[in-house]
């Protein structure tokens, strides 16, 4: 199949029935994550190195999975409607954000304020209209980058090992990448490497 029909077959099934009901793989993948982070950053002492170590551990063998399992005949295609399928949100970023426009244009400002704060970590008790709409659309924008832009992305670029490379590296970016004590040198590798994976995504992110 081509790539243009692969990325429309991934794009209806996340339009079709959104974010797996049941337990989603990265989950799972957040599961070992953590495991090796307790292994190689104990007590928040691991050092680049270790950082490097645990994302190879982590990304590598799971990447190549992918590749192999799309080459594969007759099944391969549906490999990589698959992974494209699990590293997508554009149908979930829908369900959350939807509900604070609906909200903004009802005047329901206080329900506005309580959808909007399951999108930001900020405090959103006190903001008034204007301020809930930046919310949301900042996220969105984040958010669209993250799980839809740049997914989209690296399927055309490199099919099934591609997404599952980049949607990998943004979980552990999302769990090591901070600029704290515990995680500024261990998660130094996965920041730098989703970084570089969202550089051009986030542009053509920015051109929209």
């Amino acid at each position: 199949m081509s790539v243009a029909l692969l990325t429309v077959a991934g794009v209806a099934l996340d339009a079709l029935l959104g974010e797996p009901r049941r337990r989603h793989p990265l989950v799972g993948f957040g599961n070992l994550a953590a495991r090796l982070e307790q292994r190689f950053n104990a007590g928040g002492r691991g050092w680049r190195s270790h950082g490097v170590t645990a994302w190879f551990l982590a990304v590598v063998p799971l990447t190549l999975l992918a590749l192999i399992l799309s080459w594969l005949p007759v099944i391969g295609w549906l490999v990589d409607v698959l992974a494209l399928y699990c590293t997508l949100g554009l149908r979930s970023l829908g369900e959350h954000v939807l509900p604070v426009a609906q909200a903004l244009r009802q005047g329901d400002l206080e329900e506005a304020r309580r959808r909007v704060g399951y999108l930001v970590s900020r405090e959103t008790r006190e903001l008034d209209e204007p301020a809930v709409a930046r919310a949301a659309t900042e996220s969105v924008l984040e958010n669209g980058s993250d799980a839809v832009f740049a997914a989209l992305f690296w399927f055309v670029v490199a099919g099934a090992p591609g997404v599952v490379l980049y949607r990998l590296s943004n979980t552990l970016d999302a769990m090591w990448g901070y600029r704290n004590e515990r995680s500024e040198r261990f998660g130094w590798c996965a920041a730098r490497i989703a970084d570089g994976l969202h550089y051009i995504p986030a542009r053509l992110v920015a051109l929209t």
